[in-house]
């Protein structure tokens, strides 16, 4: 029986394998995360109830009027949430990579810092606008970034699900899925229109609005990964965009006119 040596170089990735891999990851990840947003959409369409009668709710309580319990399972759904960003890290490493190769670490801080918050000022302001506007129109349903109780806790809770948010989905579609593809020969502009509809196809239990928005998103988070090669200011803009989101809506819900 023969042994490889450790110092043999790490196998090749070919096309086929790489659809593989790809396929699994998304299989545990958003790829099923889509496929439950589609089913969801589904039940709203059918429901009694026009879509911006009903909601969405993002970060919810899971054990009303138990808030110990109610944190311990916000803490676990979070870490099982961003898990697959681990199963990412191993695969690139076992391909002689890692996650710095598509720019996930602290190399380049205040360049990705700035780089966020410009870009999360920008398709922030925007994305609110749209959805005011095709919630109107009634093909939304009504998105409820935060519903927790009002306990300690409750702020940093929604700053760790914005961020679980930011980091899952920027390695995944964005850094790996982007990645993975060029090295399987795919055009830029085929792999970023793939991991837009993905980014949307998984945001549809939000309703057509939530679908069309994050697909608008993923072309320019797409087209700015592959421009800078790096995930971590996506990484940041998503994270400030949902922390925004989550918390402000917890504390001006009630108490502006021109919030559904």
């Amino acid at each position: 029986m023969t042994t490889q040596s450790p110092l043999a170089p790490a196998p090749v990735l070919g096309p086929r394998l790489i659809r593989a891999e790809v396929i699994v990851v998304l299989s545990v990840s958003l790829g099923a995360s889509a496929l439950v947003a589609i089913v969801r959409l589904i039940g709203a369409l059918t429901a009694p109830k026009e879509l911006k009668g009903q909601q969405a709710v993002l970060v919810g309580s899971m054990a009303p009027d138990r808030p110990w319990l109610d944190l311990a399972l916000q803490l676990v759904q979070i870490a099982i949430a961003v898990a697959p960003v681990g199963l990412v890290a191993y695969l690139l490493v076992r391909s002689g990579e890692s996650l710095s190769t598509i720019g996930a670490d602290f190399r380049r801080p205040g360049g990705d810092l700035w780089r966020g918050a410009a870009l999360a000022a920008v398709i922030g302001g925007s994305g609110l606008a749209f959805y005011l506007v095709v919630w109107a129109s009634g093909v939304n349903l009504t998105v409820v970034p935060g519903a927790l109780p009002e306990v300690w806790w409750q702020v940093p809770v929604l700053l760790l699900a914005a961020a679980q948010n930011g980091v899952l989905e920027e390695v995944l579609v964005a850094g790996y899925l982007l990645h993975r593809l060029g090295q399987a020969g795919w055009t830029p502009w085929k792999a970023v229109a793939l991991s837009s509809v993905l980014r949307g196809s998984y945001h549809l239990y939000q309703g057509f609005g939530g679908f069309v928005g994050n697909v608008v998103m993923g072309v320019v988070f797409g087209r700015l990964y592959l421009r800078w090669g790096r995930a971590m200011p996506l990484i940041v803009a998503h994270t400030l965009i949902d922390a925004v989101a989550f918390v402000g809506y917890a504390f001006l819900r009630g108490k502006v006119s021109w919030l559904p």
